[in-house]
């Protein structure tokens, strides 16, 4: 039960922190602001996140988690294995434009964590580990080291591509799908 109300609490806190975030900016957030609207005080949130970066982290994990789920999804609604990859990419790229929370936290404010850079590593380990799981389903015959090496490619060249994209999503979709079928077909 307190597991339960632990795990509500932390909902709670990142469903304000998000509104918070995307309202102000990660600079004008305050752990103080969080724990007014949340109705607890702020050492239960220091305690549950650490600090504001704590937040911020948490924050981007979840969204993370749920971006993941809809990529997956759109994997798995495809027969052919490079048509799913596009489906993907593309919904990977058109979620992430219409994302204001990734908007805000992609505007690079002082203090906020460098999502994209050095502290990426969850969101990128993330990417891999469902892209690697979603091959390992659908080509059992591939080897480990193939399949690793598709899924880390897919999702760094998807990232790469959701921070600084320089074509239209249908392009880089066909491209980051036609690099990790050859890595398949290998």
């Amino acid at each position: 039960m307190a597991q339960r109300a632990r795990a509500g609490l932390r909902d709670d806190a990142l469903d304000v922190a998000e509104e918070l975030v995307v309202d102000r900016g990660f600079r004008a957030f305050s752990m103080r602001d969080l724990a007014t609207r949340v109705g607890v005080s702020r050492q239960t949130l220091y305690t549950e996140f650490g600090d504001r970066r704590g937040v911020a982290s948490a924050l981007v994990l979840r969204s993370t988690e749920r971006f993941l789920d809809e990529i997956e999804q759109a994997l798995a609604g495809e027969a052919d294995l490079h048509a799913a990859w596009v489906a993907a990419v593309r919904g990977a790229l058109a979620r992430a434009e219409g994302n204001p929370l990734l908007t805000t936290l992609l505007t690079g404010e002082e203090g906020t964590p460098e999502l994209f850079g050095t502290d990426s590593e969850p969101i990128v380990v993330a990417a891999r580990e469902r892209a690697a799981g979603y091959l390992r389903r659908r080509r059992p015959d591939l080897d480990p080291d193939t399949v690793g090496l598709a899924a880390e490619t897919a999702a760094r060249l998807t990232v790469s591509h959701i921070v600084l994209p320089l074509a239209p999503a249908d392009v880089i979709a066909e491209q980051v799908a036609t690099v990790v079928t050859r890595i398949c077909e290998e």
